[in-house]
């Protein structure tokens, strides 16, 4: 059975998964008070969800650039998107929803071009390092 780790796809789709659902999630809260007051509301466990998207997301953008397109922009969109979502009031609460859709589809934005690039570039599955950052390094 493939690791996880050897298996960008799933990774880039699991993080889209939680992004999408961590969103949502978000966008719900102020529509559903019985939501909000339970744990799901506590800006604790929304930190946590947003944080275990982010450390899943870093993993998959980081193996597919090493192993295969050797391109960090999407690492950048993904964290330039985590930190705008984790500080998701910088606008007031009027803005939230706006800011969490932004940072959410910087996000997703990462993960797709991850995919993209991992699927374009299949000349070097199966090595250690991508060919492309062997050749960048001679």
């Amino acid at each position: 059975m493939q690791s996880p780790i050897d298996n960008p796809t799933f990774l880039d789709r699991l993080g889209i998964w939680i992004s999408s659902l961590c969103a949502l999630h978000c966008l719900a809260i102020p529509l559903l008070p019985l939501l909000a007051s339970s744990m799901f509301g506590q800006t604790w466990f929304e930190r946590t969800i947003l944080s275990l998207s982010i450390l899943i997301g870093s993993v998959a953008l980081i193996s597919g650039a090493v192993r295969y397109h050797g391109k960090y922009y999407p690492l950048l969109l993904l964290l330039s998107g985590g930190v705008i979502y984790w500080f998701k009031d910088m606008f007031g609460e009027s803005g939230e929803p706006f800011t969490i859709a932004f940072g959410a589809g910087l996000i997703i934005l990462g993960h797709w071009l991850n995919l993209r690039l991992c699927r374009k570039c299949r000349c070097c599955k199966g090595k250690v390092v991508s060919q492309h950052l062997a050749s960048h390094h001679r």
